[in-house]
């Protein structure tokens, strides 16, 4: 069978995006670091990886991107969250900059650094949805799900919390996928949300 291959962008401002490339690869999906407006034409799907939030923000706004990436989510791009990247797709971000703006793509509140601080991180089994096994995920100055809205959907909990949660063609995690060897979690983006068939 032909056919092209499908492009996952990822939002290389800041962060492990090339963590995020090689899961995406093992996958089979090709891949594009996404730094400026033009290297979003003709992407079948984002990933906006962990970093810190307010500068990613600041960063986004700088390089243009801001606009034209939230007038791609709203057409329906797909898009995976995690740590950082869950905190510019909510809709509410309890203890942002004053400055900071979200793109609400998902309807959820989380605060930033919820778990607290580097000192803070820790690494947990997950229960995910559709899993037959657990997934092993890393939570750095994690940030944390204080509300979900009605259409959300979790996938994962700790501790009562939710973790893991998509919403349309948005996922996000608290975690960082991307530090372990497995793209259970990239391949759950990328066949859930069409980008493979």
């Amino acid at each position: 069978m032909g056919g092209v291959q499908p492009v996952v962008g990822v939002l290389a401002l800041q962060g492990a995006f090339a963590a995020h490339e090689r899961a995406l690869a093992q996958v089979g999906v090709a891949t594009r670091q996404v730094r400026v407006p033009a290297q979003l034409d003709g992407l079948d799907g984002l990933v906006m990886p962990g970093g810190e939030s307010t500068t990613m923000s600041r960063l986004l706004h700088t390089s243009g991107l801001f606009d034209p990436l939230q007038a791609a989510l709203r057409d329906g791009l797909p898009v995976f969250g995690t740590c950082a990247g869950m905190i510019l797709l909510a809709t509410t971000v309890l203890d942002g900059r004053p400055d900071q703006r979200s793109f609400a793509v998902i309807d959820i509140a989380v605060r930033r650094n919820g778990y607290g601080r580097q000192i803070d991180s820790f690494e947990t089994e997950l229960d995910v949805a559709g899993e037959d096994r657990p997934f092993h995920a890393v939570f750095i100055r994690a940030p944390k799900v204080e509300s979900i809205g009605p259409a959300v959907e979790v996938l994962a909990e700790h501790e009562g919390v939710p973790v893991l949660a998509r919403e349309g063609a948005a996922l996000v995690a608290s975690f960082h996928p991307e530090l372990t060897d497995d793209a259970r979690l990239h391949r759950l983006f990328v066949h859930q949300t069409g980008i493979l068939k």
